[in-house]
């Protein structure tokens, strides 16, 4: 069975360090403050983004990679001997990314399989994981594939934000658009729905309701079996830490695979101070 390459884009959150020490290829979208441009996670990283989204006058925008950066990638891994690929994305409903994977796999030397997780950091985290896992377990691309699929199908992320206006003003707020947050500390939990776009899960009062909800879903969500999972926050390690907390105290059988944070590409929409987790009943 010939080697199958495992690619990514930054917005997984696990960093260019982790990826590589489990070999999978990362391809940076780009974060544009003005005229000036940085690759995610290469050029800036959470702790510096966070920075400058505090002190800069105009809102960052973000922008995806292009077919070439992606067709180089996949030639080198044909160049490294891989017969197939794996590529795992953020959500195509709220980036090109998927789309420039796509035409790039159109032309590759080698057959090239595209995933769409319809989420983004921690919950394409998630995936990235098992499609490590299936690759550790001999999988062939078809099994790796599948065991990502699996993860998307069944993984849900569920989040809260400590401002919506990042979001809004950013252009991705799909069905939360007219949720009126700063009103009476509303704290809406927010999911990701089937196509990718984010949509309230629930609305509550004050975080710390929120991550209660969060985390009982979790521990309703496992129907009684083990679940996986991830933590997201853009710089609130303490938040994080709390969410934890409260899904520990649920009594539910769980598994932390990753804590991730939020990079600049998916902060430039959450803002700081967001929290969340993703979670997926093992098989």
């Amino acid at each position: 069975m010939g080697k199958v390459g495992l690619v990514c884009d930054s917005t997984c959150d696990l960093g260019p360090e982790w990826l590589a020490q489990h070999d999978v290829v990362m391809v940076p979208l780009k974060v544009l403050f003005g005229d000036t441009t940085y690759l995610d996670w290469i050029d800036l990283t959470p702790e510096a983004f966070y920075e400058k989204l505090a002190t800069s006058p105009i809102l960052p925008k973000t922008s995806q990679p292009s077919p070439a950066e992606f067709a180089a990638v996949y030639a080198a891994l044909a160049e490294q001997g891989c017969e197939e690929i794996v590529s795992i994305h953020l959500t195509a409903a709220l980036s090109g990314t998927f789309e420039s994977a796509m035409l790039a796999a159109s032309g590759s030397k080698i057959p090239v399989r595209v995933v769409d997780t319809h989420t983004v950091s921690a919950g394409l985290a998630m995936t990235i994981q098992a499609a490590l896992d299936a690759r550790a377990a001999g999988e062939d691309a078809a099994g790796i594939e599948a065991a990502a699929r699996y993860s998307v199908d069944n993984t849900q992320l569920l989040f809260a934000l400590d401002t919506l206006d990042y979001l809004v003003k950013g252009g991705r707020a799909g069905k939360a658009q007219g949720l009126a947050a700063s009103l009476l500390n509303i704290k809406p939990v927010l999911t990701f729905n089937n196509e990718g776009t984010i949509e309230p899960f629930k609305k509550v009062k004050g975080t710390k309701k929120a991550l209660t909800e969060i985390a009982a879903r979790v521990a309703e969500a496992s129907n009684g079996r083990k679940v996986r999972v991830s933590l997201l926050h853009s710089l609130a390690p303490e938040l994080a830490n709390d969410l934890l907390a409260e899904i520990a105290a649920t009594g539910v059988d769980y598994e932390l695979v990753h804590t991730t944070i939020v990079g600049a590409v998916i902060g430039t929409y959450a803002g700081p101070r967001a929290v969340g987790a993703v979670y997926c009943p093992v098989q």
